[in-house]
């Protein structure tokens, strides 16, 4: 199937010299997003899978329901997005391609991964990589945390980057690939 004939290409957006990839077309066709979500699925490595919003929400929450081997979604979410208690709640400061932002996770979310071992092993999904700023600032921080599930500690391990489309004249592999391994289901250039 050739996903990449789905793509649109929005140049100057959000600001100028950024050349925007639009993957809300695949949710224009429903065999299509079933497909997508299912290829994408066997891509990871790790049965707990990580997507910060929206657009990684949009394709990584299917998979539980697509995709025997996921078992759980863990979601990274902007600032106010998360109730949390006590100290649950973590924030990550990431350089984004067009600039600074901070997203948040909550390590009771981690702990409801399925353990194996002393590790729990998380897939890192979004649908793009560019820069690799996001998925750096959240894989390294994930990787300083440990969580507590019944009296056991655990530490948390990025197993793999997952995308739906790589932007291969950009930087982001470069920088992912000393944390582990990066897959993506297209790879398009920026020009």
């Amino acid at each position: 199937m050739n996903y990449k004939d789905a793509i649109k290409f929005y140049p100057d957006f959000p600001i100028k010299g950024v050349n925007f990839v639009d993957v809300i077309p695949f949710m224009q066709d429903k065999e299509l997003f079933r497909n997508m979500t299912r290829d994408l699925g066997v891509l990871c490595a790790s049965p707990n899978v990580t997507a910060p919003e929206a657009r990684g929400f949009l394709f990584a929450t299917p998979m539980l329901t697509d995709c025997p081997n996921i078992q759980c979604a863990i979601p990274i979410r902007k600032k106010g997005k998360l109730p949390y208690a006590g100290d649950d709640l973590v924030q990550v400061d990431i350089q984004k391609e067009y600039g600074h932002d901070e997203v948040f996770y909550r390590l009771s979310d981690i702990a409801a991964g399925v353990p194996k071992g002393d590790t729990i092993e998380i897939t890192f999904f979004d649908d793009i990589l560019a820069t690799g700023g996001t998925a750096k600032g959240i894989a390294e921080d994930l990787q300083k945390r440990t969580v507590v599930v019944d009296g056991k500690e655990y530490r948390i391990k990025v197993t793999d980057f997952v995308f739906v489309v790589e932007i291969t004249d950009l930087p982001g592999r470069e920088l992912l690939e000393p944390i582990a391994p990066v897959k993506a289901l297209i790879k398009v250039t920026e020009g």
